[in-house]
């Protein structure tokens, strides 16, 4: 449980917008460690979310903001939502590079019309720790660089990747700095279970005055589902609420990056597919708080099993994805008919696509990459390449260009 810093994906970036751009918005998960990273190149820090430090700002942001030395962090800034015109006022009278920072945990069309940081704000999303960035290899060479080089079997192979129930251990234990790093056992339960509720109770209805009893039955009824492509019909049924409230509620869940819909992946070659999205939970640990599980449950339910494994292996994913110079986005794909279904697919320029299945087993086979064959076939040369992740220590080819490989493989 070390206070060490733990370098992020972000961090890289993070170094160059500040060098070239006069502002940048730094958004995601509430506690994903945005304030941390943030703090390390600014001069200037002040809380937003403390009622002292932002009286002041409340009165005059733009004397306030002229007062510290930059680079500024303003942290929580949706707490005063009027920094960020101010903000816009600084950087239209000096565009110098390095002036302020911005961190939130809300997306910032969720408390204004009309978003003045267009065309003066950068905006870098950050996720939860992923688990390349607790072992410390953010700046060797990713999984997602590899496959796009078109060679799965140049992935990295652990010398000692987890078994089955270590997966789910890592999934529930969660890439919140707190949970990753910090907090074991009953803390970490605790933790969970006060974030979520905090969220569910606090946050979510302080935004939008939701009844917070039918936003914590509706989050239950996505959790049991993620990683699903489950019909609206059945999750609105399912949590008993109606299609107008279900759909503010997964706006509002997106909007505190809890809930993450990754799009269905279309292409003319293909012209029968499923155009339902795929819904994630961000974070696996969130999963077992919400339906208070643990490792020993989570193997006594294979429904439940095969939904952690992959929401975790989506969150490793999601983490690179929002900083990779590859400029890559996540889909996933599904036809119509049921015959072909591939958990994701990571979109890179020039519509070339990789493929990832993801199996919660130690004996995968050619067999449970036949979906991705089906679209290497299909694509030809758009396809790069193909990889299942699964449970096992072992990395082996299936076919032409696609390999099985464990998910420590990822990092």
């Amino acid at each position: 449980m070390s206070d060490q810093y733990v370098r992020r994906f972000l961090d890289d970036e993070l170094s160059e917008v500040i060098r070239v751009h006069p502002a940048v918005l730094v958004v995601g998960p509430r506690a994903s460690g945005k304030t941390t990273t943030a703090r390390r190149y600014a001069k200037s820090v002040v809380r937003l979310d403390r009622p002292a430090e932002a009286a002041a700002f409340v009165a005059d942001a733009d004397a306030a903001l002229a007062s510290f030395d930059e680079p500024v962090l303003l942290d929580e800034w949706q707490a005063v939502p009027g920094v960020l015109g101010a903000v816009k006022r600084a950087v239209d009278d000096d565009s110098r590079p390095g002036r302020f920072i911005l961190t939130g945990s809300i997306r910032a069309d969720l408390v204004a019309e009309t978003w003045p940081g267009t065309g003066r704000l950068i905006r870098l999303d950050m996720w939860g720790l992923s688990e390349r960035e607790i072992v410390g290899s953010t700046g060797e060479r990713g999984p997602l660089a590899v496959l796009a080089a078109g060679d799965p079997m140049a992935l990295g192979t652990p010398t000692a990747p987890p078994d089955l129930v270590g997966y789910i251990e890592l999934a529930l234990r969660g890439g919140f700095p707190d949970t990753a790093l910090r907090l074991d056992g009953s803390g970490r339960d605790r933790w969970l279970t006060s974030y979520l509720d905090q969220l569910l109770t606090r946050d979510a209805v302080d935004i939008s005055g939701r009844d917070p009893v039918l936003l914590e039955r509706y989050f239950e009824t996505l959790a049991l589902n993620s990683a699903g492509i489950v019909a609206d019909n059945t999750i609105f049924g399912a949590a008993a609420v109606d299609r107008r409230t279900a759909n503010a509620y997964e706006r509002l869940l997106s909007n505190l990056f809890v809930l993450d819909a990754v799009p269905a992946w279309l292409t003319n070659r293909l012209s029968r597919l499923v155009k339902t999205p795929k819904r994630y939970i961000t974070d696996a640990s969130l999963i077992g708080a919400a339906l208070r599980m643990d490792a020993r449950s989570v193997m006594k339910d294979g429904d439940i099993l095969g939904r952690v494994i992959d929401t975790f292996v989506a969150a490793q994913l999601r983490s690179e994805v929002a900083v990779s110079g590859l400029r890559p986005r996540l889909f996933h794909l599904r036809d119509k008919n049921g015959r072909h279904e591939i958990d994701l697919l990571v979109e890179l320029s020039g519509d070339r696509v990789i493929a990832i299945e993801v199996k919660a087993s130690s004996a995968p086979s050619r067999a449970d990459g036949a979906h991705i064959e089906w679209l290497r076939d299909t694509l030809g040369e758009r396809f790069v390449a193909g990889v299942v992740l699964h449970t096992s220590p072992s990395l082996f080819a299936l076919s032409d260009r696609i390999a099985a490989a464990p998910i420590a493989s990822l990092w």
